[in-house]
C-alpha cells in the first residue's frame, strides 16, 4: 500500500508532520479529514509518487473550453483570478475551510469559466492537494506571486489575510489599466481619424494633385514635394516596408522570449528615462508588499526572500535581488545587501535599515509598499497626460503640415493662372 508524507494543521492551529498508509491520495486526504487535520502538503513517498505529485497539468488539457477564449495571462488575471479570490475570501471569512469553499463555488457560481476553474481546483483538492499546489498544477493559470502567497497563507493559517492582500494587489493593477485605457481612448480615437485622413491624402489626393501640377508646369512648394515623394515611396515600397516591419517585430518578439533577449531588454528597460523609473517603482512596491505579507504570516526570512525573488518580473532586478538574498543568508542585513546591488533607491534602503534596527521590518516594508503604490498612481497619471498630449499634438501638426502643403500648391497653381 502506498505511503504518504504529509504536513497538516490541526483544529487548534498546530502543525503536524507525519506519514500514513492509504490506497490513494484521495483516501489519504479523507483519513486526514477524519482525524480533524487540514492538509498543507501531501505527497506519496517514492520517486514515482513524487514525480506524479509535482508534475503540473496544462490547463488546456483539463479545461479546453475554459481557456479557449483566454488571449493572455493578464486578461485572465483580470477576468477570472480577481473574482475567484474575492469569492473565496468571502466564504473563508464566513468560516468555511478552503476546500469546502472551492467545492461550494464550483456548484453555485453562474459564470461558466469561473465555475469551470473552481471545478478543476476541487478535483485536485479532493485528491489531497492543498490549494496552492492545486493552483500550481494548472500551469499558466495562476501567477507565481499568487501561488507563493497562498502557500504561505496555508503554512501559517492566515489564508484569509493573504487573499485580501491578493485582492488589493489585483484591484490596484486593474485600476491602473482602466485609468490608462480611459485616458488614452480619446487621443487614440483622434489619432486613428488623423491617420485615416493622412492615408487618404497620400494615396488618393496627392497623386492627382501631382498630375495637375505637372501638367501646369512650375516648381512645387517644398512641403508639397515632401508629401509627393512620401506618397511615391509608400505606393511603390509600402508593402515591402510593412512586411519588413512585421518580420522585425516577430523577430524581436521571439528574441525577447529567449534568455539572452529577456536579460538584454530588461536591462535596457531600466536604463530608459521614464520606463526605468516606472519598472523600479513597480518592482519595489511588489517586493515590499510580498515580503511584508510573508514575514507577517510567520514565514522565515530565508524562505520569504526566496519566494519574493520568484515574483520579480524584471530579470536584471531579479538577479540583483538573488545576490542580495545570498548575502542575507550569509548573515548580512537586508538593507546592506540591497544597497550593494545599486538597483534599489537609497530612500528604500534607509527605510529598511531603520526597520531592521527597530525590529519593525514588516511594518517598514508595508509603509514602503504603500508609498510606492501612490507613486505608481502618480506616474501613471503623468504618463497618460504626456501620452495624450503627445498623440494629439503629433496628429495636429501632421494634419496641419498636409493642409499647408495642399494650400500652398493650390495657391501656386492659382498664381500661375494670373501670369
Amino acid at each position: 500500500m502506498p505511503r504518504f508524507a504529509y504536513t497538516a494543521r490541526s483544529a487548534n492551529g498546530q502543525t503536524v508532520e507525519a506519514t500514513l498508509d492509504a490506497p490513494s491520495r484521495k483516501d489519504a486526504a479523507r483519513l486526514l479529514a477524519a482525524r480533524g487535520l487540514q492538509p498543507v502538503r501531501l505527497s506519496e513517498i517514492g520517486a514515482a509518487g513524487a514525480a506524479a505529485a509535482k508534475k503540473p497539468t496544462a490547463a488546456s488539457d483539463v479545461l479546453p473550453t475554459l481557456f479557449a477564449e483566454r488571449s493572455s495571462h493578464r486578461a485572465f488575471a483580470e477576468k477570472l483570478q480577481l473574482p475567484f479570490f474575492q469569492s473565496l475570501s468571502d466564504l473563508i471569512g464566513s468560516g468555511l475551510p478552503a476546500g469546502e469553499a472551492v467545492r461550494l463555488l464550483s456548484q453555485r457560481l453562474q459564470e461558466p469559466q469561473l465555475r469551470g476553474l473552481c471545478t478543476a481546483l476541487w478535483e485536485r483538492l479532493s485528491e489531497g492537494l492543498p490549494l496552492s499546489q492545486a493552483m500550481e498544477s494548472l500551469s499558466g493559470t495562476f501567477s507565481t506571486h499568487a501561488v507563493n502567497l497562498i502557500a504561505a497563507g496555508e503554512a501559517t493559517g492566515n489564508l484569509r489575510e493573504v487573499l485580501e492582500r491578493l485582492i488589493q494587489h489585483y484591484t490596484a493593477q486593474r485600476e491602473i489599466r482602466r485609468t490608462l485605457a480611459a485616458a488614452l481612448s480619446y487621443p487614440v480615437f483622434v489619432c486613428t481619424i488623423a491617420v485615416g485622413v493622412i492615408l487618404f491624402f497620400i494615396f488618393f489626393l496627392l497623386p492627382r494633385l501631382q498630375t495637375l501640377l505637372n501638367s501646369l508646369g512650375g516648381k512645387m512648394p517644398w512641403a508639397t514635394r515632401v508629401l509627393v515623394n512620401l506618397s511615391d515611396f509608400l505606393i511603390h515600397y509600402g508593402v515591402i516596408v510593412l512586411v519588413g516591419a512585421l518580420l522585425t517585430a516577430v523577430f524581436f518578439w521571439r528574441w525577447r522570449k529567449s534568455a539572452k533577449g529577456r536579460v538584454a531588454t530588461d536591462a535596457a528597460m531600466l536604463r530608459a528615462p521614464f520606463a526605468g523609473r516606472f519598472v523600479t517603482a513597480a518592482t519595489v512596491q511588489n517586493f515590499a508588499s510580498t515580503l511584508a505579507v510573508l514575514l507577517e504570516n510567520g514565514v522565515t526570512t530565508a524562505e520569504a526572500l526566496r519566494m519574493t525573488e520568484r515574483t520579480i518580473a524584471n530579470r536584471s532586478l531579479q538577479t540583483a535581488f538573488r545576490d542580495a538574498t545570498s548575502r542575507v543568508l550569509e548573515g548580512e542585513s537586508l538593507s546592506s545587501s540591497l544597497s550593494k546591488t545599486n538597483c534599489f533607491p537609497p530612500l528604500v534602503i534607509d527605510r529598511l535599515a531603520v526597520g531592521e534596527s527597530t525590529g519593525q521590518l514588516a511594518p517598514s516594508l508595508r509603509s514602503i509598499a504603500a508609498s510606492y503604490q501612490e507613486d505608481l498612481r502618480r506616474q501613471v497619471n503623468i504618463l497618460t497626460q504626456v501620452l495624450s498630449t503627445a498623440v494629439l499634438l503629433s496628429a495636429f501638426l501632421f494634419v496641419a503640415f498636409i493642409a499647408y502643403a495642399i494650400v500652398s500648391a493650390v495657391y501656386q497653381v492659382s498664381a500661375s493662372f494670373k501670369f
